[in-house]
């Protein structure tokens, strides 16, 4: 035993029905991923505190902390709770069903305006391609799937943060920060925040020669998901004006309601 431990401190950091190894934080914690990992739509702070017994006060405390580390994500409009994106392994099925759902829709509309389409999602304080229909025009604006791009910078970052907490959002930039990517890149958090506030009002997020010197982009959130995604269209902007990318936020607006909406096995997306 160590002689800076007492004997109380010793005891309550083993398991009562272990062999007296278990250490009861850690415990708890498990108890709390067991519950996150076994719910389909997350889970409340009621519910935390309940399965690992503790007062809701020491159950958020764990919670935030697991949300630090992106092992728990919190859903803003319903507040409850859920497996996040540091167990990617938990999450592989999830996403891969995700892709599945969306890839159809991405494909038609990539045939239908002939340009390049992409899935992003949320990872960390960037955003992560998880599948790309690259246009079949020979000059084409495309990242490569599994690369990650700035969220402030993005169509599909600025979509995906305008539903997260104002919070949370200042939190990712201040991890990431805001290099100017092209002289139209918002750099400013403040006007970054004006910006997610049009993107919430249009339906739409627009990313105008800001992450790409000669490029534009049209995003919009997938939401009523259990991820932080979005989907977008993306050009050069030789040929892709303010108009095309106007219309084409109405199209993706309903290509996502859609996607949300419609079961997978019947998921059949409209043509835009």
């Amino acid at each position: 035993m160590s002689p800076l431990a007492p004997m109380s401190q010793v005891e309550s950091d083993r398991s009562p029905d272990g062999p007296g190894y278990g250490v009861r934080a850690i415990e708890r914690v498990c108890a709390v991923l067991n519950l996150l990992q076994e719910s389909i739509d997350g889970v409340t702070l009621k519910e935390v505190a309940d399965a690992a017994e503790l007062p809701k006060s020491s159950a958020f405390r764990y919670l935030w902390t697991l949300e630090q580390h992106r092992y728990v994500e919190r859903d803003a409009g319903s507040g409850l709770f859920r497996i996040g994106l540091g167990f990617l392994g938990m999450q592989s099925h999830h996403l891969e069903v995700l892709r599945e759902r969306v890839r159809p829709s991405l494909e038609r509309l990539r045939d239908a305006l002939d340009e390049t389409t992409s899935l992003g999602l949320l990872d960390g304080h960037h955003v992560i391609y998880l599948d790309i229909i690259e246009s079949r025009r020979s000059v084409r604006l495309a990242a490569e799937r599994g690369s990650h791009d700035p969220l402030h910078s993005t169509a599909l970052g600025k979509a995906i943060a305008a539903h997260l907490p104002v919070e949370r959002v200042r939190e990712l930039l201040e991890q990431a920060g805001m290099p100017r990517r092209t002289v139209d890149t918002i750099a400013d958090v403040d006007d970054y925040l004006a910006e997610l506030a049009k993107v919430r009002r249009l339906g739409y997020a627009v990313d105008n020669r800001e992450n790409e010197p000669d490029g534009r982009c049209v995003a919009v959130p997938i939401l009523g998901t259990r991820l932080p995604a979005a989907i977008s269209v993306s050009a050069p902007e030789a040929r892709f004006s303010m108009r095309d990318v106007e219309m084409a936020g109405r199209t993706l607006i309903e290509v996502a309601t859609r996607i949300t909406l419609t079961p997978l096995a019947q998921d059949d997306p409209p043509t835009a």
